[in-house]
């Protein structure tokens, strides 16, 4: 608690947040309380939850919320998950239609415990999204499978408009911030996805330890594996047992950063602090 104190008090202005409250953050709230339904923007102590469920639109965690992997930078809980829930896909369907979402945004806990590794109910998931709600555009944030291009390719079949895998740092870096993830493997998990035709999408945390040199070249590999979209955000510790921040970027170097991957060539850069996969992502459609 105290370490938790001590790092809000030294946060920098620009990365000061408003607490969240609202009418329409309330109805949001109640809805994903009524369906036994996990958000991203909770599990993952999101900075902009505010904003968005103001706006009404969530990020949907389905598979649980307990991860298989232990991420050195990650706020959703690891151990052992529960078993999947049959009916997640129904019950996201009807609240995404009660909310009135437009623009659906989906992710999930890794599940390296199930034979597909949680392929089946995210298939299932997007196709009863789109059945319930046929004029709201799906985006999906998916974990890397392993590499197995088969439990990808079960995902692209659903037809989700826009596919976001997260290298979420530098190469340098991943064995260190990510647990059982490979920066190459995820380089082939958007590689593949572009490769379908699907707009490809991912994003980095700054704050961690990484050079400008090795920004820019995960920027060039990013645009050499296809993606079209890339969000950049600055890394918070959510505990004293997480990585810690190595720096705080102002929001002058992140937009300097967004200038340069535009130049470089990626259609849409999303590029601030508080900056999250998920953020705006009605824009990215159109990218």
């Amino acid at each position: 608690m105290a370490h938790e104190l001590h790092e809000r008090q030294r946060l920098p202005r620009w990365m000061k947040m408003n607490m969240p409250k609202g009418e329409s953050y309330s109805k949001v709230k109640n809805l994903v309380d009524k369906h036994g339904l996990h958000t991203i923007c909770t599990s993952g102590n999101c900075p902009n939850i505010g904003e968005c469920w103001n706006r009404g639109t969530a990020t949907f965690m389905i598979l649980g919320d307990i991860c298989t992997r232990r991420c050195k930078f990650c706020a959703v809980k690891s151990g052992r998950p529960l078993p999947a829930d049959e009916l997640e896909p129904e019950k996201l369907a009807e609240t995404v239609r009660l909310m009135g979402v437009k623009h659906c945004v989906i992710t999930s806990v890794d599940r390296d415990d199930l034979d597909d590794q949680g392929a089946g109910i995210w298939a299932r998931t997007i196709r009863e999204v789109k059945r319930v709600n046929p004029e709201t555009r799906i985006e999906v944030l998916i974990p890397d499978f392993r590499g197995n291009t088969e439990l990808i390719q079960q995902v692209i079949d659903a037809e989700p408009d826009v596919i976001s895998h997260n290298l979420e740092t530098v190469e340098r870096l991943t064995p260190f911030v990510r647990f059982a993830s490979k920066y190459r493997r995820s380089l082939d998990v958007v590689r593949y996805i572009a490769s379908q035709g699907k707009i490809a999408k991912s994003g980095i945390m700054l704050g961690l330890g990484e050079t400008r040199e090795e920004i820019l070249q995960t920027m060039d590999d990013l645009l050499e594996a296809g993606a079209k979209v890339m969000t950049i955000g600055q890394y918070l510790a959510p505990t004293a047992t997480h990585m810690p921040v190595k720096e705080y970027f102002s929001p002058e170097v992140f937009d300097e950063y967004r200038k340069i991957g535009i130049r470089k060539g990626f259609r849409f850069v999303e590029s601030s602090p508080l900056v999250r996969s998920s953020y705006r992502a009605e824009e990215h459609v159109n990218a």
